[in-house]
């Protein structure tokens, strides 16, 4: 239920729903004046929603900072944790794995690996789809295909194909580890927006990852006139991340999650 429920919440947490409801309201409202007062709520969002600064300055807040390699140390680590969430299972033909803008969350695993700051590469993540298709690969062993493809041998990577959101993939991934004692030094690795709740959880399930942000939705601030005044469709996203992003939190936090 939890699942479904939020499925739900991504729709409402929408900025392009937002939009459309206070041009419902609009076009519903028997007043004039009403009429005016959504309109002009409608135009604010629009301002708001679609300026490149303010939405790479919110999101830029909630993301966290890169770390440098060299701030690992130099003793690898037991193993890396790449969540999923970043291939598009739906695209077709079959025979590929496709990844979305996500997609260095995988190559820099891959690099911690080629770098010599991780032993392992432990891959977690199932199906993140409401209905996910019948015989279809989990997200894990979509990613597992290109870590083989880039050289990565079998060994060293490990699959966890069971969880659906962030707090399964720490609880299943505790479970994987308790079959694997001495894997105790890990490296977390997530986009930069989710690192906050996905680290939340693997403290909770009791796992001591080192955060490693990647796949980053914003830039440092361009002194450019369109960065800061021309209406952007990307600041649609970003919001769209940010909000998605800072209502799972709160109610992982509430429901004790993180």
């Amino acid at each position: 239920m939890f699942f479904v429920l939020s499925k739900i919440l991504d729709v409402a947490l929408l900025p392009v729903v937002w939009l459309l409801a206070a041009l419902l309201a609009a076009v519903l409202s028997r007043s004039a004046r009403g009429r005016r007062r959504w309109l002009l709520v409608a135009l604010a969002l629009t301002a708001v929603l679609t300026n490149p600064a303010l939405s790479n300055w919110a999101l830029r807040a909630w993301e966290l900072k890169p770390v440098r390699l060299s701030e690992l140390g130099a003793a690898p680590y037991d193993a890396a944790v790449l969540l999923t969430g970043i291939t598009e299972p739906r695209q077709r033909p079959h025979d590929r794995v496709y990844l979305d803008r996500g997609a260095d969350r995988l190559l820099h695993t891959l690099w911690l690996y080629r770098a010599g700051k991780v032993r392992r590469i432990i891959v977690a993540g199932g199906s993140g789809a409401l209905l996910p298709e019948a015989g279809a690969r989990t997200e894990a062993r979509e990613l597992a295909v290109l870590l083989r493809l880039a050289g990565v041998p079998a060994r060293d990577i490990w699959l966890e194909e069971r969880s659906r959101n962030t707090r399964e993939n720490a609880l299943f991934t505790r479970e994987l580890l308790q079959r694997h004692p001495g894997v105790r030094r890990l490296v977390l690795v997530t986009s930069a927006f989710h690192m906050r709740r996905a680290a939340g959880c693997f403290r909770r399930a009791g796992l001591d990852a080192v955060a490693f942000p990647a796949a980053y939705y914003t830039l440092p601030p361009q002194p450019t006139p369109e960065f800061w005044l021309l209406p952007s469709a990307e600041s649609l996203v970003r919001w769209e991340v940010l909000a998605h992003e800072v209502a799972g939190y709160l109610v992982y936090r509430l429901l004790g999650y993180c």
